[in-house]
């Protein structure tokens, strides 16, 4: 294919599949300087979506405008048959419970214990009163301490936050989001502060726990080959615009040099 053409994967488009669909969106934080320029994906039902591209290509904005902790300037974003950029406060509330975030910087409460922080997974389901006493219900500990074994933290439970390391923490965030019981699963730069080894695990874990749980995964990442090794579909972002959208056996050289620009870095592992 010519290097200016972006790669779409057979299927690409068909909605009736889709478990997210985005259209024409569009951030701009200076008026007439877009960040986002017009994104138009469908995410499937399934596997991760890994969107890679250079730093300032707004791949953390997309990310976050999807859950609207960046708020969109234009376009849809449908998910449930809703779209996500027209809701109000109380219904954002309630979408957002299906939809589970892990961060790069882990966003855990230092303070409270991995369990107290796995279940906070859980506060939009129960009363302010009981999530400020951190009452939950027995059925949630439960799902809590199964949670905790399965990304193996279980001699950690009540341990501080402060206490882990950033590939124990990042654990307890994918516990956390996953405590949502949630539909879809985004992932800002999950792997970017940690080591080379602890990042093939947290990959590992989440590719797994996407599979297993049938949870669909929106991953912003820079190294190219953990995309390649983990995502079941890469899409390339540049300039704000997507200019490759295929499986990751389709990333070409040439594609990654529309992408990235230049030719020096390919040696790299990185991106």
């Amino acid at each position: 294919m010519p290097e200016n053409t972006t790669h779409v994967p057979p299927g690409a488009g068909n909605e009736t599949t889709a478990a997210l669909a985005i259209r024409g969106l569009v951030k701009a934080y200076v008026r007439g300087k877009p960040v986002l320029n017009g994104i138009t994906l469908d995410i499937a039902s399934n596997g991760i979506t890994a969107i890679i591209g250079p730093s300032g290509t707004g791949k953390s904005t997309l990310i976050r405008c999807i859950n609207r902790l960046v708020e969109p300037t234009g376009g849809e974003i449908i998910f449930e048959g809703r779209n996500l950029v027209t809701l109000n406060r109380g219904e954002l509330r309630a979408a957002r419970r299906q939809i589970g975030m892990v961060f790069q910087e882990y966003n855990l409460v230092e303070r409270l214990t991995v369990m107290e922080n796995v279940l906070s997974g859980r506060l939009g389901y129960v009363s302010p009163l009981k999530a400020w006493l951190r009452r939950f219900p027995p059925s949630d500990i439960n799902d809590a301490y199964a949670l905790l074994e399965t990304v193996g933290l279980t001699a950690h439970v009540h341990a501080r936050a402060d206490a882990l390391s950033g590939g124990q923490r990042q654990r307890v965030g994918i516990a956390r989001a996953l405590m949502q019981r949630p539909k879809l699963l985004l992932a800002d730069e999950p792997t970017s502060s940690l080591d080379p080894k602890t990042s093939v695990e947290i990959m590992t874990l989440m590719r797994d726990l996407s599979n297993e749980r049938g949870i669909p995964a929106i991953v912003n990442i820079h190294n190219v080959e953990l995309a390649r090794r983990f995502a079941t579909r890469i899409v390339g972002l540049s300039g704000g615009a997507v200019v490759f959208d295929g499986a990751p056996d389709a990333l070409s050289d040439s594609y990654l040099k529309q992408i990235y620009g230049g030719e020096s870095w390919l040696d790299g592992d990185d991106g």
